[in-house]
């Protein structure tokens, strides 16, 4: 490793985008590496790095002792390899007080280097599995309610002879093309994909999966609501709607189960049901599964952003290209989707924002005492950092020199 001493301003911010600290890059970016381990808590607590984060700059204070840790370990093995026992007083190879062995064994040296605790990582980021557990059976009970409202809905909707479609702008516009629904469910199976490889990858996967199960529940919920109180009739003429049961319950759960096994997906045979047109739930998850991988993924990689967005974009192009969805259909998924996930993270980076008070009018949401639930315990702005889904220590070829704490009286 080069000597951060002699870092130059460019090797910080590269530094800083390694660890996914980008949002420093502007406050130091005339900094080099001395005045980087130069950096104390009192520094963090004027601008301009007063106004970067909330958590008084724990997270970046807590990479410059690791930092500096590396830097004591790179000059001590430097050391060794000029022929001096660093921090070996006169030469003597008399073991000192530290438990240091002389100069005649360095491979059995016991080296004292303050080692930080993981406390204050535990408490900045921590996993809570249980909270995560509590936000995918939230998303489940949202998925599992709009299929049975889908079933209630599809026994009102109007026959397509009474009822025709109702007049659509983009209709009038396109044709429709036969095949293009399966390119919107094929895109967003790809997008589903990558999102749940990206997220295996996160390093605090925990926090970012529970966000993304509260929110998926929360847009099912409120399709549910759209859904049963305004049916609207079928899109087009093309539509081949099942029978209705008129009340038979056992034939509808079955048809229930068979949706849910499926997926809800038009391609795997599951969806026949009409009546689920506002708003639309592909356009939920085509929106969606991109916002979560643009958020959560480093910033250089626009290639990837753009590779997503154009399966997004191209997705929702083809629902309304196969007309299976009202143009309003559309737009409304769109609007709730990403205004739901910016209020969200929004309240989530700021921490005044979770705590209740007149002037918080977030606040007064709904479901703002299940936000707070989920996010109590974590300060500041998840870093966008990937590991490993098991510890890389543990893995049989890891033969790396281990460090452990001594404690002296």
């Amino acid at each position: 490793m080069k000597n951060v001493g002699v870092w130059s301003e460019g090797d910080v911010s590269r530094w800083l985008s390694e660890e996914g600290m980008q949002e420093y890059g502007d406050a130091l970016r005339q900094m080099n590496g001395a005045r980087l381990l130069g950096l104390t808590e009192a520094d963090f607590q004027r601008p301009p790095l007063s106004l970067v984060s909330s958590d008084g700059g724990h997270q970046l204070l807590e990479r410059l002792e690791t930092l500096r840790i590396e830097t004591h370990i790179e000059a001590h093995k430097n050391g060794h390899a000029n022929g001096h026992a660093g921090g070996l007083p006169n030469g003597t190879s008399k073991p000192q007080r530290n438990g240091s062995l002389g100069t005649k064994d360095f491979s059995k040296e016991m080296v004292h280097i303050p080692i930080p605790t993981l406390e204050a990582a535990r408490s900045s980021f921590p996993a809570e599995w249980g909270k995560t557990g509590i936000a995918f059976i939230y998303a489940v009970v949202g998925l599992v309610s709009t299929t049975v409202v889908i079933s209630v809905v599809h026994e009102r909707v109007p026959p397509k002879e009474h009822t025709p479609p109702l007049p659509d702008k983009f209709f009038d516009l396109f044709d429709r093309v036969e095949w293009a629904f399966s390119i919107c469910e094929i895109n967003g199976m790809l997008l589903v994909g990558l999102w749940l490889i990206q997220w295996i990858l996160l390093k605090y996967r925990s926090i970012i999966g529970r966000r993304f199960f509260f929110i998926v529940g929360t847009l099912y919920l409120y399709r549910c609501i759209t859904m049963y109180i305004t049916t609207l009739p079928v899109p087009g003429m093309h539509f081949k709607c099942s029978p209705k049961l008129l009340g038979n319950w056992e034939a509808q759960m079955r048809r229930i189960m068979k949706m849910i096994a499926g997926g809800g997906l038009s391609i795997t045979g599951s969806h026949t049901m009409c009546g689920d047109y506002l708003y639309s739930g592909h356009t939920v998850m085509l929106t969606l599964t991109y916002l979560f991988i643009k958020e959560y993924s480093p910033k250089r990689f626009w290639w990837y952003h753009w590779f997503c967005w154009t399966l997004s974009a191209v997705g929702i192009f083809c629902i309304l290209l196969a007309h299976d969805h009202y143009t309003v259909d559309v737009v409304v998924a769109y609007f709730i989707t990403t205004r739901l996930f910016w209020w969200y993270h929004t309240m989530a980076n700021q921490q005044s924002l979770k705590e209740t008070s007149q002037s918080n009018p977030f606040s007064r949401v709904w479901w703002y005492r299940l936000f707070q639930y989920f996010e109590e315990n974590v300060s500041g702005i998840v870093p966008r950092n990937y590991q490993l889904p098991l510890s890389w220590r543990a893995m049989p070829w890891n033969r790396g020199v281990k460090y452990s704490r001594l404690d002296i009286q």
